[in-house]
């Protein structure tokens, strides 16, 4: 079990011990009053054994705490699909991972996008996201179907120019500099995001390499509404959707946004980039 999944099934077991305490029950007694093994309270708060939805409806009857329900079962379901291993993911190939972000997409409304040092999908050329799917191909090994992949990135970007949903992106300066697929692929991006700056439903900050963070930079992640965040690492995607867990990343992407820069000073560090690139 990834050591994320295993925290997170203790935090949970943490909480509900809270609420047995916070009741005045011993583990036995709630273990009698839900008709429980007395072992199986004591495997529910230190971890060893995920509680069911129904286990903790009834966990919330007998200690009183029944408002807790909803944000409980979102803890709980979050743990189990809390890690999904990247090449479980993309063992069909790259096309059927990038259908699923289509289907997000439609499901969507605010998108909330952080990257310190690579480009958002939904921004990318062709040319950089094969590029990019390439990397996450080769490294690992999984099967090429890049021009699939490709075609549905590009697919999903329709979404920019249709309905009314709003795309909040933030991006390190390394972002554009980081050396994607060379000279002329970099520049590609680079024009691409100066057209990007001109869509209304589009707002891009860019963090100075120089600004005074707020916050330590993390991970990249995305917020989608309020409802769910994605984490990509090397080994696994991580899906968030515990409503505390989903505020703190929120809280986190409002943070970073102080250090950006947006506007005409935005376009002033992607043409300086550009500038560098094309010197």
């Amino acid at each position: 079990m990834p050591s994320a999944v295993h925290q997170a099934r203790e935090a949970l077991g943490t909480r509900l011990r809270e609420l047995r305490r916070d009741a005045g029950l011993t583990g036995r007694d709630l273990a009698n009053l839900a008709g429980w093994h007395s072992s199986k309270v004591s495997r529910i708060e230190y971890g060893k054994q995920n509680p069911s939805e129904n286990d903790i409806r009834a966990w919330c009857l007998h200690t009183r705490t029944e408002d807790q329900v909803p944000d409980l079962i979102a803890s709980l379901r979050g743990i189990e699909a809390l890690w999904v291993e990247w090449r479980k993911q993309l063992a069909l190939g790259t096309r059927r991972r990038q259908k699923i972000s289509i289907t997000l997409a439609e499901q969507t409304r605010v998108f909330r996008a952080y990257d310190p040092t690579v480009i958002y999908g939904m921004l990318q050329t062709a040319q950089y996201a094969r590029e990019i799917m390439s990397l996450g191909v080769n490294f690992h090994q999984i099967k090429d179907d890049l021009d699939g992949g490709v075609a549905a990135r590009m697919e999903r970007q329709r979404f920019l120019y249709e309905g009314s949903r709003r795309y909040l992106v933030l991006l390190g300066e390394q972002a554009l500099r980081t050396n994607i697929g060379g000279r002329e692929v970099m520049a590609g991006q680079l024009d691409r995001l100066l057209a990007v700056t001109g869509l209304p439903n589009v707002s891009l900050g860019i963090i100075p390499a120089a600004a005074r963070m707020p916050l330590a930079p993390e991970n990249a992640f995305l917020v989608f509404d309020d409802r769910m965040v994605m984490v990509e690492t090397y080994s696994a995607e991580l899906t968030i959707t515990q409503p505390r867990e989903v505020a703190v990343y929120a809280k986190a992407f409002s943070w970073l946004s102080q250090a950006a820069v947006y506007h005409q000073w935005a376009r002033a560090l992607i043409r300086a980039a550009l500038d560098e690139l094309l010197r």
